[in-house]
């Protein structure tokens, strides 16, 4: 059974966290990983910055073979990096043993995942691969995937909740009835963090559904 496990890292633990180190007011939140043989390609979105000074902080570090901005959405920035594979850390753990990262956001305070296994038995080979690599995380939950009314649509908890609290609410109606910042103080996030919940979220609908093979 697909098993979702979730678990938390020090902020320099993960290669992208060496951003906090120059400039600890940003928010990386990762978009999707491409493993590759000799390297990893990490699509990530980055908020509380200039993409230069974005693009500077990720380049001084050794495992960066390259950086690139992607598109820009207002003050958010997708950026696509490429890493050198032998840089062993949370990334290389991820490409190795083959876990589908749902999400993951990182601040100064730390970084927080939410991966999936096809099975209990991948999530502990990615647990064994931190042990013997000594990179150090924290997990705080494991559990079943469970999908939606017989559909995989593979919906994180967060991502679920901002969904259908902006449906009851009226903000997919025509006049809205809540704006964005109604929901966003109700979860108690900030507009940034919602809107990139709902933007993930359609995505893995969409995917799911209109485009399902």
């Amino acid at each position: 059974m697909a098993t979702v496990m979730e678990f938390t890292s020090p902020a320099d633990e993960f290669p992208l966290g060496t951003i906090f180190e120059t400039l600890p007011a940003v928010t990386v939140e990762l978009e999707r990983l491409i493993p590759h043989e000799t390297r990893i390609i990490p699509y990530f979105w980055v908020r509380g910055a200039d993409a230069e000074d974005i693009e500077a902080a990720f380049n001084a570090h050794a495992g960066v073979t390259s950086i690139k901005l992607i598109d820009s959405v207002e003050n958010e920035y997708l950026m696509r990096a490429e890493w050198d594979r032998e840089y062993v850390g949370v990334l290389s753990a991820l490409a190795e043993t083959h876990l589908v990262t749902l999400s993951g956001v990182g601040t100064n305070d730390g970084w927080k995942f939410e991966v999936r296994g096809e099975s209990q038995e991948d999530v502990s080979e990615f647990r064994t691969y931190c042990q013997e690599h000594d990179i150090p995380i924290d997990i705080t939950a494991v559990h079943a995937l469970l999908p939606i009314q017989g559909e995989g649509y593979e919906l994180t908890d967060t991502q679920r909740e901002a969904l259908v609290l902006a449906y009851e609410r009226g903000y997919f109606d025509s006049p809205r009835e809540a704006s964005l910042e109604d929901i966003a103080e109700e979860l108690g996030i900030t507009q940034q963090s919602l809107s990139s919940r709902l933007r993930r979220g359609h995505r893995r609908l969409i995917a799911a559904t209109l485009v399902r093979q």
